[in-house]
C-alpha cells in the first residue's frame, strides 16, 4: 500500500498517520509494524513511529489481510446479512463468532469491515476501529445491531442511547425455573478487579447503576427461555444480571460459578458452543427523519435447534 502525505499531514508522527489511515489496526499494533521495519518513507525503512513526515512524502507497507471470522462451530462467517439500510444507519444481523469491532487481540473481519463492504464508508468515531458502531455486542451473541453511516446518525443514536430511549429485547436460555413470571433487577457494576475482562455486581453499592427486565417465556426441565429487557447499556449487563439472580446463561463458563448447575442439559442435545443469548429486538426513533423503527432479528439457528430439541426431550408437563 502507498500513501502520500498531503499538505494537512505535514508534521504528523508516522503512527498517528497510519492510525488514520489503516483504522482497522490499533495504535499500538501498527507501533509494533514500524518499530519491526515494515514501514518505508520514500523507500527507505523508518523504524521510529514518532518521526516526523514531510509534505509529498510516500509512506509505503504491506499489511497481512484480515482473516475471515469463525462461527462457534469453527466455520468460516462469510456473510453480514442486512435486515435495513438508508443513508444515515443500517441495521445488521450480526451471527455469533463476530466480533463487532476490532481490538488488539485480532486480526480477522468485524462487523465495522463486513459493513463497509457492502455499505462503504462508516461513520468516523474517535476510535477509528470503532467507525460506525453505535453499540456493541459481544462475540459469542447474535442478533440484531445498529449502524450508523453518517455523523448526524451517529451523533443522533448516542444521544437516543443516552436517554435511555431505545429499547432492547434479548431472548436467553437460562439454568433453572425462576421464581417469578418477571422479575426487575435493579444492580450495579463495575469491572472486576480480578479478572479484568469481566464484570460484576458491584459491592456497597457502588458501580455504575444498572437495570434489566426478565419475563420468562417457556420452561424446560431444569431450564427456561427469558426475555430480558435492559433499561441500561453495561458491558455484559444481561449475562451479570441473570447470573446475579440464579439464572446463568445456558453456554456462559465466563458467569457460570462450577458446581452451580443442577441439571445440566445432556450431552446427545444439539448444544451451540457459546452462551444461548440472541439480541431479538430493538426499537428507535431514526436519528434524522424521526421515524418510529423497530429492528428484529431471526432466532439464530444454533439456539432454535437446540430449543426444538428440548421442545421434544425436556418439556414441562402441564
Amino acid at each position: 500500500m502507498r500513501i502520500p502525505v498531503t499538505p494537512d499531514q505535514v508534521g504528523a508522527r508516522l503512527d498517528r498517520f497510519l492510525t488514520v489511515r489503516v483504522p482497522q489496526w490499533s495504535r499500538s499494533r501498527l507501533q509494533a509494524l514500524i518499530k519491526s521495519g515494515g514501514v518505508r518513507v520514500d523507500g527507505e525503512v523508518i523504524k521510529r513511529p514518532g518521526s516526523r513526515l514531510l509534505e509529498a512524502q510516500v509512506v509505503q507497507f504491506d499489511l497481512p489481510e484480515l482473516a475471515p471470522p469463525t462461527d462457534p462451530e469453527g466455520g468460516a462467517i462469510v456473510d453480514l446479512p442486512l435486515l435495513y439500510s438508508d443513508e444515515h444507519i443500517a441495521l445488521v444481523d450480526k451471527p455469533a463468532g463476530l466480533l463487532s469491532h476490532a481490538n488488539d487481540r485480532s486480526q480477522r473481519e468485524t462487523v465495522v469491515t463486513m459493513a463497509e463492504d457492502v455499505l462503504g464508508p462508516l461513520a468516523p468515531t474517535e476510535d477509528p476501529r470503532r467507525r460506525g458502531v453505535v453499540h456493541r455486542l459481544d462475540r459469542m451473541t447474535s442478533g440484531v445491531m445498529i449502524i450508523a453511516r453518517t455523523p448526524q446518525a451517529m451523533e443522533g443514536m448516542q444521544a437516543r442511547f443516552a436517554d435511555r430511549e431505545v429499547q432492547k429485547t434479548y431472548y436467553a436460555l437460562v439454568h433453572h425455573h425462576p421464581r417469578f413470571s418477571s422479575e426487575m433487577v435493579d444492580a450495579p457494576l463495575e469491572t472486576d478487579p480480578k479478572h479484568r475482562q469481566k464484570m460484576r455486581v458491584a459491592e456497597g453499592g457502588m458501580g455504575r447503576p444498572a437495570s434489566t427486565l426478565t419475563e420468562t417465556l417457556e420452561l424446560f426441565q431444569g431450564h427456561a427461555l427469558v426475555a430480558a429487557y435492559p433499561h441500561t447499556g453495561r458491558t455484559h449487563q444481561v449475562r451479570v444480571h441473570l447470573t446475579h439472580i440464579g439464572h446463568p446463561i445456558v453456554g456462559d463458563p465466563q458467569y457460570t460459578q462450577r458446581g452451580a448447575i443442577r441439571d445440566p442439559i445432556p450431552k446427545e442435545a444439539p448444544l451451540p458452543r457459546r452462551q444461548c443469548l440472541h439480541a431479538a429486538k430493538i426499537s428507535f426513533e431514526h436519528p434524522v427523519t424521526g421515524e418510529p423503527m423497530i429492528g428484529e432479528s431471526p432466532l439464530a439457528s444454533d439456539f432454535s435447534n437446540l430449543l426444538d430439541w428440548m421442545r421434544t426431550h425436556m418439556a414441562v408437563e402441564g
